[in-house]
């Protein structure tokens, strides 16, 4: 038999991680003018992708016999998450035997790229060239991603009990739930606890609101196992009972399949006459389909990416190795690492590549005067810098043009990018502002002030704590304990993330993974932010783009018509 075949392989970033996906995307491929290696009929192309760090085959298509531009039916479904830069390589193969061994196949070429640039993409479509047979053109690839559809859902239920035992000597129990979600491997994973219901054998619970994804990642005949616990004020709560159930089950509704036995495996070995220790009910329960993340992305949503980094004097001189600026030709500073893992995953959803990259806390040439917010490339009417290797371009200059000096003033940078912020709030544009310091907010009244007024703008911000100070007046500004205030007015969203960068790096002095673990923590809730955003304002999603078409020759993303102001335009304020 002879027939095409397209292949992938993705790299699984963190080995640590054991999170449910933020959603689940499905990959559609096609090719076009693929290479010819039949000599009597067309090739018969197959499509592999390895998803990988050491690179394992992830998946393949089925082989469409006799075509040059074959549109493959069998999808790639894959985990995304947006904190993650989640690698893709596409092999394509001309099939001519039954053969699995591909060194038995012709290999027809291959593409790299990241889930995020398919996603951020326009329409979520990109169309790339292949490559890797020297002096021929292998075609073009093009994919389109899509969410599938139970990721979005979001279920709302609630339970009671009846009849479950009395472990209160003094009392009735305080029963509460705790869900758990099974695992491939057998494991569980708790992923709901109810609130406590005192002194009381048959409670009701308040209806609880969770994503189907969490309770069961998409798998609706999986098992939910159930606890059934009495709360005891020492932490040590008493084991009522279980039961188990799944999605399927629960989404019938109230019905006589969901009044669940609750059984305590140690009494019921014990005691002949033991029935159970009660039982729960569901009451209520319905599903609905929430806006997410992607829908933003695919109806056009950019996100803006600035960065700006701290060029006070406490962090010592430049041209010294014991400098957290010292530019080594070995291996990059903490600046430089913070910068290119957060910012090489954003990029992938912004279409121009454009980033504002600006400096606080320096004398500036030719007069000494300390500025708080300059640009890098030196630039006041366009502060944008071409990618990320564009800012650590500017950023490396400056270090050769100023000199450091202080304060370590944020309010600046924060009111700089709040300003660009405040122009687009129709859900076209959401901006990010990275900031990279080595020490203590020298203006925090002033910076809470600025974070509260930023809080009703699309906009979140990132701030990477670099070298051994201590950080611990930054935890103010981050909002998961207690949302920021100033002046009696508290912060409509949570829209701060600190951490320090020591936290996140590798033992071994692998840079790569020291990036990755920093970037999966402080990207982790921006879709959150984004999406709080747009509901706290009534915005939709808008339908998906229309992708432009591209020249096969192109090797680079589809061009788009981005809905964001130009660079001048969008700084302006700089």
């Amino acid at each position: 038999m002879d027939g095409k075949k397209a292949m992938a392989a993705i790299r699984d970033f963190d080995p640590l991680n054991s999170t449910v996906p933020a959603t689940k995307i499905e990959i559609t491929v096609s090719c076009r003018n693929l290479l010819d290696m039949d000599t009597f009929s067309k090739s018969d192309p197959g499509n592999r992708l390895p998803f990988s760090r050491s690179l394992f085959d992830f998946g393949r298509t089925e082989v469409i016999d006799n075509t040059l531009n074959p549109d493959f039916v069998r999808k790639f479904v894959l985990d995304f998450f947006f904190e993650e830069k989640q690698n893709l390589r596409f092999d394509v193969y001309n099939v001519d035997t039954r053969s699995s061994n591909l060194s038995k196949h012709d290999f027809l070429g291959q593409m790299f790229c990241t889930l995020g640039e398919i996603i951020g993409s326009t329409g979520s479509r990109l169309e790339r060239t292949l490559s890797g047979i020297p002096g021929k053109k292998c075609g073009t690839i093009l994919f389109s991603a899509e969410e599938l559809s139970n990721c979005r859902d979001i279920a709302t239920m609630q339970l009671c009990a009846n009849k479950l035992d009395k472990k209160d000597f003094f009392g009735k129990s305080d029963p509460f739930l705790v869900f758990y979600r099974s695992n491939e491997d057998g494991t569980f994973t708790i992923c709901h606890k109810t609130e406590v219901i005192k002194n009381n054998l048959n409670p009701v619970w308040q209806p609880f609101t969770i994503p189907v994804r969490a309770l069961c990642n998409g798998d609706y005949d999986r098992t939910v196992k159930v606890d059934v616990y009495d709360w005891d004020r020492d932490g040590s709560h008493d084991f009522i009972g279980e039961f188990t159930t799944s999605y399927r089950e629960v989404s019938r509704g109230q019905s006589q399949f969901n009044v669940y036995e609750v059984l305590n495996p140690k009494k019921k070995g014990k005691k002949k006459k033991y029935v159970n220790s009660g039982t729960v009910t569901l009451l209520s329960f319905k599903v609905e389909s929430e806006c997410t993340f992607v829908d933003f992305i695919r109806g056009g949503t950019q996100l803006n990416f600035t960065v700006a980094i701290d060029f006070t004097a406490s962090n010592g001189n430049p041209s010294q190795p014991t400098s957290l600026h010292y530019m080594s030709p070995y291996q990059m500073n903490a600046y430089a690492m913070a910068l290119k893992a957060v910012g090489e995953i954003i990029q992938d959803y912004d279409s121009d590549k454009h980033f504002p990259a600006y400096g606080f806390g320096a004398k500036l040439p030719p007069d000494g005067k300390i500025s708080h917010a300059f640009p890098l490339n030196s630039n006041t009417e366009t502060p944008n810098c071409v990618g990320i290797e564009g800012v650590l371009e500017a950023y490396f200059q400056s270090l050769r043009t100023v000199q450091l000096y202080g304060p370590t003033n944020f309010a600046p940078v924060v009111n700089q990018v709040a300003r660009c912020a405040a122009e687009v709030t129709d859900g076209s544009q959401y901006f990010v502002l990275l900031m990279i310091t080595d020490g203590v907010i020298s203006d925090m009244a002033q910076t809470k002030e600025a974070v509260v007024n930023a809080a009703s703008l699309p906009m979140s911000i990132i701030i990477v704590g670099v070298g051994p100070a201590e950080f611990d007046a930054m935890e103010e500004l981050d909002g998961d304990e207690v949302r920021v205030s100033s002046r009696g007015r508290i912060a409509e969203r949570d829209i701060v993330q600190f951490v320090p960068f020591r936290d996140y790096i590798d033992r071994s002095g692998n840079q790569v993974l020291s990036m990755a673990r920093l970037a999966k923590d402080v990207l982790a809730e921006i879709p959150d932010q984004l999406l709080s955003f747009m509901k706290s304002r009534g915005i939709e999603p808008r339908p998906p783009l229309p992708a432009c078409s591209d020249s096969p020759s192109m090797s680079t993303t589809t061009t788009t018509t981005s809905t964001k102001p130009a660079p001048q335009e969008r700084n302006r304020h700089a």
